[in-house]
């Protein structure tokens, strides 16, 4: 049995100095362009975790030297009034990229928002046209979490070309875009799911595993491969007894971090990197709309 444990992969850390890359960027080309990117944010209603991944999110524009538009709107807003205000946003010259925060309350439809961002402003990279780029291997904005894996796989060296890569989630958010980017790297890729029967005889086969599930803690250690790389995309807030809250992932890590060879911690691996890449988009978007 090793006395070794896994190798952390430090997503807090290479989401700042993919920050710092983009804010270079941004003082070379502001002066060509005459004004700095723009990201707009669109909140309906007062969900706390909400209004912490907007604050971040303005925060960093603010950084970056980014202009934010931030528009918060209140629970009850219609879905006529929001479809309104992002067609004004597309016209917008200042902005470049916009961004629906979900959750939204049950009386909106998120996907037919969605699909109201012109394509290339799409900072989440979830728009039909993005994604039927990502199907078809063509170049264009990527969904932020599952690019943000891909970096950070990219950044620690880590091979993926030949590998069986275990994708434990099928959401359009997360599972599906990343099961074709690790496709695209030539990786064997299977998508696990709730459905699956005998889930830990497949994910044990990973060498790759991407748990994508949102529930906590829902991958032990026994269900994962001696050396495998364990990447958690999981942000899960558990309240303990004493009433202080703490995030877990989709990973045991206590359990998982022995057996592989390289893991994710929650929080400081993918959260970051998702954010990194939202911005990396809006400055994509940015660049190329001039």
């Amino acid at each position: 049995m090793r006395s070794t444990t896994a190798c952390l992969l430090n997503g807090k850390a290479l989401a700042e100095k993919i920050q710092g890359d983009l804010k270079e960027l941004i003082t070379i080309l502001q002066p060509k362009i005459g004004r700095p990117p723009g990201l707009a944010v669109l909140m309906v209603g007062d969900d706390p975790a909400s209004a912490v991944y907007v604050r971040n999110k303005e925060r960093a524009c603010a950084k970056l030297g980014m202009a934010s538009f931030g528009h918060h709107f209140p629970g009850q807003t219609s879905q006529t009034e929001l479809e309104k205000v992002i067609q004004e946003l597309n016209q917008d010259p200042r902005v470049d990229g916009i961004l629906v925060q979900l959750p939204l309350p049950p009386h909106l439809d998120s996907v037919a928002l969605l699909h109201t961002i012109a394509p290339e402003k799409d900072a989440d990279g979830l728009h039909p046209m993005n994604l039927g780029r990502l199907v078809r291997g063509e170049s264009g904005l990527r969904s932020c979490t599952p690019a943000g894996v891909m970096r950070l796989l990219e950044e620690y060296q880590i091979e993926v070309a030949g590998k069986h890569a275990v994708v434990v989630g099928r959401s359009i958010l997360v599972g599906k875009p990343l099961g074709l980017m690790l496709l695209k790297k030539n990786a064997t890729v299977t998508i696990a799911h709730s459905r699956t029967q005998n889930l830990a005889e497949i994910t044990r086969q990973a060498d790759i595993l991407i748990a994508a599930v949102g529930k906590p803690q829902f991958i032990t250690g026994d269900m994962v491969k001696q050396g495998a790389v364990a990447i958690d995309v999981g942000i899960n807030r558990i309240v303990k007894s004493d009433d202080n809250a703490i995030l877990v992932g989709d990973l045991d890590f206590e359990s998982v971090a022995p057996v592989a060879d390289y893991i994710t911690p929650v929080p400081g691996g993918i959260g970051p990197m998702t954010v990194a890449m939202l911005l990396y988009n809006t400055v994509l978007s940015y660049q190329d709309r001039q």
